[in-house]
């Protein structure tokens, strides 16, 4: 089997080369990048599995970095913060990363953050067979990251497409906000959980009035389900 390839964004070179240690003693193949725009420049040829990436970097700062990834790839982002520094869950939210861990780290912990992240985003080797689910006029595939509504591609973002294949994925199920937040975005998250509600009205204006059979529904006190109408 192919080994799954990291990238590992630091300028701290111990940092990194402790990293690259840690995760080829586990099978990873690891590629290094030691500031922002060195990390932009290998992710296009290197097409890493997964992304480890530092906050404080030289040329680029980790969220930009974040942001160009993100303009054209959803591939899974661990953003590495050191101890003391204010890392901003609901901006890391908003701009799509998949987690993040603090440092000094466990090898353990960062390995087992790693393998859940490919997990969670179908990237872990053990790929399902269906990552599709389809409604009257409704396609969300997950493999070609795609939504179809009334047979038009429409252009959503990684994290919306995610969040809508949650939901489409147990339809009737009642999700809090703080459910959708653990089981799509991944985070440990605590307080204001806006990010969700904005993610939700982002996904109705593209759906809205496309079908009468089912529907993107508040439950009000509670959270979200996608509703399907018998």
């Amino acid at each position: 089997m192919t080994k799954r390839k990291i990238l590992v964004a630091d300028d701290d070179k111990n940092i990194a080369e402790l990293l690259r240690l840690y995760l080829e003693k586990e099978g990873y193949a690891v590629v290094m990048a030691f500031d922002g725009e060195e990390a932009i420049l290998k992710f296009g040829p290197e097409n890493p599995d997964l992304v480890l990436l530092d906050i404080m970097m030289p040329k680029l700062d980790g969220w930009q970095v974040l942001r160009e990834i993100r303009k054209k790839s959803n591939c899974p982002i661990i953003m590495l913060t050191a101890k003391g520094e204010t890392f901003d869950k609901v901006l890391g939210l908003e701009l799509g990363a998949d987690d993040y861990v603090v440092k000094p780290f466990d090898s353990k912990e960062i390995v087992a953050r790693i393998k859940a992240v490919l997990r969670r985003t179908g990237k872990a080797g053990d790929l399902l067979d269906s990552k599709e689910v389809s409604y009257d006029k409704l396609v969300v595939n997950m493999t070609k990251y795609e939504l179809k509504v009334d047979g038009k591609v429409v252009d959503t973002p990684p994290k919306e497409l995610e969040l809508l294949f949650h939901l489409a994925g147990n339809p009737n199920r009642v999700y809090t906000r703080d459910q959708l937040l653990d089981e799509v975005w991944g985070f440990e998250y605590y307080g204001d959980s806006r990010t969700v509600d904005v993610h939700i009205k982002r996904l109705r204006e593209k759906l809205e009035g496309v079908s009468d059979k089912w529907t993107l529904k508040t439950v009000w006190g509670v959270g979200y389900k996608f509703e399907v109408k018998e």
